[in-house]
């Protein structure tokens, strides 16, 4: 009979058709592993293979995205990315692969070929059913930690927006106004929750006016 470890060890045939060889890597054998057809996170050493998205969150998603991108361009802030850019947190040992993130003009220097070489100015996760405990509270030391000036965490389920602003080195939480949460980096920008668990969700020109991103 395999021991746990044996049977931890065993490649994996992953939901892409990919194989995961075991589940443990180095970062080199990661990065030379994990092309752009799977969505994975390396921590410590260990490999998290993300679940594919639902529907709903992959709409929300780019929703979000239509806002962020456009509102971000207009202005010449910097650079927003999401779903697929991993974000490298060296000193935790952590390829973390957030929704959507925003990097400064000021800091697009940390914007490499295949990932973002420290911490973002901002990232949002879409909180997934399997992954609560990740976003909510690994992910959170972990961002708080390297340094992400602010944190947002959508979830659909419970229909919670929160978001989290880095003072002095820890999270506070952001005090929502009535049905409006303001960016405290990127000035100007807001997301209304009763926008978001709308079906279907506002359409992207009616907000855009809203912010301001067109006329």
């Amino acid at each position: 009979m395999l021991s746990v470890k044996a049977r931890a060890e065993r490649p994996t045939k992953l939901w892409n058709g990919k194989v995961l060889p075991k589940r443990y890597m180095s970062e080199a054998e990661f990065v030379a592993w994990c092309d752009s057809d799977t969505r994975a996170e390396w921590v410590d050493g260990k490999v998290v293979v993300m679940s594919p998205s639902s529907v709903e969150q992959d709409d929300l998603n780019g929703w979000l995205l239509s806002l962020l991108r456009p509102f971000v361009e207009h202005r010449d802030l910097g650079r927003v990315l999401g779903p697929n850019v991993t974000a490298r947190f060296a000193s935790q040992r952590r390829r973390r692969v957030p929704d959507i993130l925003f990097v400064g003009r000021p800091r697009l220097h940390l914007l490499t070929e295949n990932h973002v070489e420290g911490a973002p100015d901002l990232i949002i996760e879409i909180v997934a059913p399997e992954s609560q405990t990740r976003d909510r509270r690994e992910k959170y030391v972990e961002y708080e930690k390297a340094g992400v000036r602010e944190y947002w965490i959508l979830d659909p389920l419970s229909q919670q927006l929160e978001g989290y602003a880095l003072k002095r080195g820890k999270y506070v939480e952001i005090e929502p106004e009535k049905d409006l949460m303001r960016s405290t980096v990127l000035s100007g920008f807001y997301l209304r929750p009763s926008w978001l668990w709308r079906k279907p969700l506002p359409k992207v020109l009616t907000v855009q006016k809203e912010l301001g991103i067109i006329g």
